[in-house]
């Protein structure tokens, strides 16, 4: 038996020397593939067919059969099928409705999946004939449109979108989906919009909502205008805005959630038991279990709207003592298959019950909050490609957060404190954070929490540069705005300036490996600069003059590190190669540290003499530091406090080719047509006339 005869729907059979019975709605499929035309002997065919349970399986199997001949044959037919099914799409029978954007899936995935070698044009001409194409594609788009701006079913609403997103993944690269063009031209923004915007319609359609924006406007933006991007970029009504950063908010709160479950799963029992009986060699096992499936797509959508918008920035901010979505779904909600975690929207339950506790050390959350925490669980483990995206793209949008003048003001408020309690990946060396001791603070020194845990936790042999590099430009971006407002921000800085003498250490250690594959005096330079900056403005913003002198403590007592990395740039910019000119630019940012040690050094160890004291306290060496400034001479170095801005193109284009195109199988993969549940769908409509 063949594949496309063991989908047709077979009855059983009534004896063993009678032929089994195929369904109707598979005997109509046969016609509609046969060369006549099958309204010629039955008027009533096209009424009769979307009145038929759509059979999906068989039909795309039927449509991907076909070969190059037979598509020449039977195009009139397909072209009609398409035209009949738009049309469909206006009746007030709503079964007819229900059937029509079904087999308007199983079209457009058939064609796309018979003929992926073929251009864009040779499918519009298959699928309803290019001289008619744009007519067709109207009279589709606004249907759509009215369908999901009525006051219809709910349900259907869902079928709309989820065609919607069937038509917008059927091809890897989503800027060779020619067909994508009317959808540029029949802009369905505003039905987008509508959605987010009112309650019940978010928490049912929010997330496919976000997503399918997402993609539309990742439609080859580099190449042409955009309507998606333009429209998107000039939003400016609140309840909208709110709407979208409720829909992130929720997603990312429940990947949040079901990844805690996990590991307070993963610390009872006899794994814990034995875990603790033998050291950490299960850690690596542990971390396995728990590296759940990222959400790129809903990442995707929250760089968009934080990148092209600036209204949305105040939605980071806003506070979500209650979760606002209605307690009770209107319609049944259709049940999903099991798909890994973080690939589907937040589940109803959860976005419905507005007791759930958004943190138990917090009476009220914000998106950027939700977004840290998400941030420090894809962040701990990069070794993954989806992982490796997830946490670039985290850092792409926190620079462009830490870009944002109005986004730095909420940052650094002093009055909008929280208890930000992010994930720790599990170390030998250090004692599990209790979540309760974590102080309340304003949200900028999460943020600097985050980074400062990136830098420790990744200095590994496959060293991803790229990440390290974002981490420190972050830094660098709140360090000015802190220098430029005179903000004297009351946080660890012992811990960030500690992380940063190890990582210098780490590029010297590793010095030849790493130059094997990368620019490693690029980072340096960021780093040494780093350190320039609180040398030079740290009176300005350093939360005390006792911070300053920690500063410099720390220089000195790390002094080996500097001296270390002196000697290798010297070395490698007094010789010809190829990093001698980076090499030379540290060199020269060095200035000012090795003055540092080189003054105070030959002090402590004048004090130490005269003092008989073999090994100085903390205190006796900064007692030195103290009285030892006036005849400290620094150099003034420009630029300290400039930055190059963040743009996605040229240097970030590859990336988010390579990262929509990941976004779009996975969707494409999970918007299975037989998870629209259709014997729902037709049991709600089964009693409309």
């Amino acid at each position: 038996m063949s594949q496309v005869e063991k989908k047709a729907g077979l009855l059983r059979r009534t004896s063993s020397s009678k032929k089994p019975l195929k369904e109707k709605v598979v005997l109509m499929y046969d016609e509609i593939f046969a060369k006549e035309d099958p309204a010629k002997n039955n008027p009533r065919f096209w009424d009769e067919l979307f009145l038929m349970k759509v059979n999906l399986e068989y039909l795309e199997s039927k449509l991907e059969s076909v070969d190059g001949e037979e598509v020449q044959r039977i195009q009139d037919n397909i072209n009609s099928l398409f035209h009949h099914c738009v049309q469909a799409l206006g009746e007030e029978h709503q079964i007819k409705v229900v059937n029509a954007l079904q087999t308007l899936c199983a079209l457009f995935r058939g064609v796309h999946q018979k003929n992926k070698s073929a251009s864009g044009f040779d499918i519009i001409n298959m699928l309803m004939g290019f001289d008619k194409a744009e007519q067709r594609m109207k009279d589709l788009m606004e249907r759509l449109d009215s369908l999901l701006c009525g006051d219809g079913s709910e349900s259907l609403k869902s079928l709309c979108l989820k065609l919607l997103l069937c038509l917008v993944t059927v091809t890897d690269n989503i800027s060779q989906n020619t067909i994508l063009e009317y959808v540029m031209i029949n802009s369905i923004f505003e039905a987008i919009l509508q959605i987010l915007s009112e309650v019940s319609s978010r928490g049912q359609h929010g997330y496919d909502a976000v997503v399918l924006l997402a993609l539309l406007v990742n439609y080859r933006k580099y190449e042409s205008v955009n309507p998606y991007i333009v429209k998107l970029s000039i939003v400016d009504d609140e309840p909208t805005l709110d709407g979208m950063g409720m829909v992130v908010h929720h997603a990312l709160t429940e990947y949040n959630r079901q990844y805690k479950d996990k590991e307070e799963e993963n610390q009872g029992g006899f794994f814990s038991t034995l875990t603790n009986m033998v050291g950490s060699m299960f850690i690596a096992d542990a971390d396995e279990k728990l590296s759940v499936q990222t959400n790129e797509a809903i990442l995707l959508a929250l760089y968009e709207a934080v990148h092209l918008n600036r209204n949305f920035i105040t939605v980071l901010a806003q506070s979500h003592p209650e979760i606002d979505i209605p307690t009770t779904p209107t319609t049944p909600t259709t049940p999903t298959p099991t798909t890994p975690l973080g690939t589907t929207p937040p589940s109803l339950d959860m976005m419905n019950n507005p007791e759930l506790p958004l943190d138990p050390n917090l009476q009220t959350s914000n998106l950027l909050i939700t977004f840290l925490k998400y941030a420090s669980i894809v962040m701990q483990d990069t070794k993954d490609e989806h992982r490796l995206n997830s946490a670039r793209l985290c850092l792409i949008i926190l620079t462009c957060i830490a870009e944002d003048q109005y986004a730095d003001a909420f940052l650094h408020d002093d009055n909008m404190n929280f208890r930000v309690n992010l994930h720790r990946m599990p170390m030998r060396h250090r004692k599990k954070a209790v979540d309760k001791n974590i102080p309340s603070r304003p949200l900028v020194c999460a943020v600097l929490d985050l980074m400062v845990e990136f830098i420790v936790t990744h200095m590994m042999k496959d060293f991803p540069m790229d990440l390290y590099l974002r981490c420190v430009q972050i830094i660098h971006k709140l360090l000015c705005y802190q220098k430029k407002c005179r903000i004297r921000l009351h946080y660890t800085w012992r811990e960030l300036w500690s992380a940063l003498i190890n990582l210098l250490k780490f590029l010297l250690s590793n010095e030849t490996t790493l130059l094997a594959k990368h620019n490693i005096f690029h980072l340096a330079l960021l780093v040494v600069n780093l350190f320039n900056m609180f040398i030079t403005y740290g009176d300005t913003f350093l939360p005390t003059s006792n911070s300053y002198d920690e500063l410099y403590y720390e220089i000195v007592r790390m002094h080996q590190v500097f001296d270390n990395l002196y000697c290798m740039v010297l070395r490698v910019s007094t010789n010809t190669g190829q990093w001698k000119e980076a090499a030379s630019k540290v060199t020269h940012a060095l200035v000012n540290v090795r003055a540092i040690i080189n003054h105070f050094n030959p002090k402590i160890e004048s004090y130490a003499a005269v003092n008989h004291i073999s090994q100085l306290s903390e205190e006796q060496v900064l007692e030195v530091v103290r009285t030892n400034y006036d005849t400290l001479t620094l150099k003034l170095q420009d630029g300290l406090d400039q930055f190059e801005r963040y743009s996605e193109q040229p240097k970030e284009s590859a990336f988010f080719k390579e990262l929509v195109r990941s976004i779009s199988l996975n969707v494409r993969k999970n918007v299975s047509l037989n998870t629209l549940s259709q014997d729902i769908l037709l049991k709600e409509f089964s009693t409309i006339s």
